[in-house]
């Protein structure tokens, strides 16, 4: 049974493992390897000088057939490629980042990486200007990071994924999902290093959204405390504009405008000291903005002969620049010109400017909805192909759950066809085994049978022995006789209820006999026992009274008892579970004498009894050739 149950267990296990077959596109070792060669990439920095052998590592292990054979591993490649790209501003980085998409997307977890790839392609259509297909990408993003925190991304990597998000929600009026993600921002920035940007950039960007969901001061008031502190505790390693910025905000809020004009002309001072502004559209629009600004701010103090000033300065920057003012910026300059007009009492002027508004507003408006509808209509493409994606996605699953489904009935059918094969072969196992176990019984059973008759000729032979003895009133003798007769039907009685005997008391059974022997041929034989040398004889059995009708044999027709010098040698040797007996006896003094027939009833038991212990059992008489016969036994013994 302990058989039947080992096959099953291992079936069962065989089951599991066909069922839950995930086989890694290569060896464990292969793929240790190439995590520890990517993990090593991605910790060195980009220097001046290391930029070129970065880009030849990270070409070289995407041309390695084991990445290549790993989905994730190629996109973490690819990704790395592109960000290595976008550190040296080279306009291959949109390629690369794209191909890690394409990868990423369809597979199953990989949250990590899949939040910093959304990442990535959220900041090249930023840059392509690009806002809403921008924020889609931004917010699956910080989606990950919102919802799982487990993704394996360091504070650093989920601070920025969020204060993207929330800057493009910001500029897209998605106000309240822009306060969400920079108030998930802020607990990240205390673990961010000293002087990170993100750690201003969260208290800027949470100041900008409560400015614009027109929170009162009093809530923007502790962030802008916390940005002074910050700026105030490092100095050197925060760009003094941003804090203008904000608290130029915070006092629009609270109407404070002479504060307001102080920190707009200390935002400009830094603007126009901060280098060249021809590298920087960006920073050519801030000034821009300043300077309209300040010019309405003196229009509020009505003070026009200021308020002139910036505002020739801004044309001298539209002039210089006309192609590089953003469209909402050329609004605002023309805004504060038509007040300027109006303070200046130049009416029709200001009518003119404020229709020049209209008919920009109007373009604008126009340009924007083009601009829309296209970035919706692409929006719409990269959500149904989300979908087609996902669709494909439950399509696999499915594929792989019937698989496994299939797979599961095939190991089950297989399984029971085994287990019917197993509880067959059990069976008849059983069968084969009962069998033996009757015939064993049978052969004991007829062991004790054949013994049983062969105790009946014992003791005739014994009792013809005795009568000799009073015949010749021979009194003592006989009782003596008897005394030893007892002593050796209390042995054999003994022995008969055992199916098997150890040797040593098979040979003082056999002394016994050969004495008795001797008492009643009154010494006309002599006997020797040779036993196995170094061998333990109570340890190996054998069946019981199986040697003396041999014995007996050779003593009654092997030597001539009249002579008185017959002689019996009794040889025993153990070889591995055989136990070879060997019998010599001294032979006749007279052969030509003729024997009367006798018919051996004790020697035909015992060769039946022979044939009963199988095939290693064997018996050969042969011929002396110095006189007498030989018996060799071979009798299959235990031990």
């Amino acid at each position: 049974m302990k058989y039947l149950l080992r096959s099953i267990f291992f079936l069962l296990l065989i089951l599991h493992i066909v069922a839950c077959d995930k086989r890694p596109p290569f060896s464990s070792q292969d793929h240790d390897t190439v995590l520890a060669q990517i993990k090593e990439l991605e910790d060195i920095r980009l220097t001046r000088t290391n930029g070129d052998s970065l880009k030849k590592a990270w070409r070289q292990l995407s041309e390695n057939p084991d990445v290549r054979k790993d989905t994730v591993f190629f996109a973490k490649v690819k990704y790395n490629t592109a960000r290595l790209y976008a550190m040296l501003q080279q306009d291959s980085a949109g390629f690369f980042v794209e191909q890690a998409l394409e990868l990423i997307e369809p597979t199953s977890g990989n949250l990590k990486y899949k939040a910093l790839i959304y990442n990535g392609i959220g900041n090249i259509r930023s840059a392509e200007a690009k806002e809403r297909e921008a924020g889609y990408y931004y917010n699956k993003a910080a989606a990950i990071v919102l919802s799982d925190s487990t993704a394996g991304l360091s504070a650093e990597a989920k601070s920025a994924i969020l204060l993207s998000a929330a800057q493009n929600n910001l500029s897209s009026f998605q106000y309240n999902l822009a306060e969400k993600m920079n108030r998930a921002a802020l607990p990240l920035s205390d673990s961010l290093p000293e002087g990170h940007i993100n750690r201003q950039r969260v208290f800027v960007q949470m100041i900008q959204v409560l400015n614009a969901l027109q929170k009162p001061a009093k809530e923007i008031l502790p962030y802008l405390q916390k940005l002074e502190d910050l700026h105030r505790t490092f100095p050197d390693k925060y760009n003094i504009s941003f804090l203008y910025d904000s608290k130029i905000q915070y006092f629009e809020t609270t109407k404070q405008q002479d504060s307001l004009l102080h920190y707009q002309l200390l935002k400009i001072e830094i603007d126009e000291s901060s280098g060249d502004i021809k590298e920087s559209t960006v920073l050519m629009n801030n000034l821009f903005v300043n300077y309209c600004n300040v010019a309405a701010i003196y229009v509020l103090f009505k003070k026009p002969v200021q308020a002139a000033q910036y505002i020739v300065k801004a044309k001298q920057l539209r002039t210089q620049f006309p192609k590089l003012i953003f469209p909402h910026n050329e609004i605002l300059f023309q805004k504060s010109l038509a007040a300027l007009y109006r303070l200046q009492g130049k009416k029709e002027e200001a009518i003119t400017v404020l229709n020049n508004i209209v008919q920009l507003q109007k373009n604008v408006y126009h340009s924007e909805n083009t601009q829309a509808i296209a970035e919706m209509n692409a929006l719409y493409q990269l959500q149904a192909k989300d979908q087609s994606i996902r669709t494909l996605n439950e399509s696999i699953k499915i594929n792989k759950l019937q698989l496994q489904q299939n797979r599961l009935w095939l190991a089950i059918s297989s399984l029971g066809l085994i287990l019917l094969i197993i509880i067959l072969f059990f069976l008849y196992y059983s069968f084969r085994q009962r069998r033996l176990s009757q015939e064993k019984e049978k052969v004991l059973l007829q062991q004790q049978l054949l013994r049983t008759q062969m105790e009946p000729h014992f003791i005739f032979n014994t009792l013809a022995a005795v009568q000799s003895f009073v015949r010749l009133d021979k009194k003592e003798s006989a009782i003596k006789y008897l005394n030893r007769f007892s002593r050796l039907l209390r042995s054999n009685l003994e022995l008969s209820r055992e199916n098997l005997v150890p040797l040593n008391e098979e040979i003082e059974t056999l002394e016994n006999y050969l004495t008795l022997q001797q008492m009643r041929f009154e010494d006309a034989f002599t006997y020797r026992i040779i036993q196995p040398d170094e061998q333990d004889l109570s340890a190996i059995m054998l069946p019981p009274m199986l040697i003396q009708p041999y014995v007996e044999n050779a003593l009654l027709h092997g030597i001539d008892l009249e002579t008185c010098k017959g002689n019996i040698d009794i040889h025993f040797q153990l070889d591995g579970d055989i136990l070879l007996v060997d019998i010599l006896d001294s032979g006749k003094s007279e052969p030509n004498i003729q024997e009367t027939p006798h018919r051996s009833l004790s020697g035909t038991i015992s060769h039946e009894r022979m044939q009963l212990l199988g095939r290693k059992a064997s018996i050969k008489i042969t011929k002396n050739p110095e006189g007498g016969t030989l018996v060799k036994l071979q009798i299959p013994v235990t031990s």
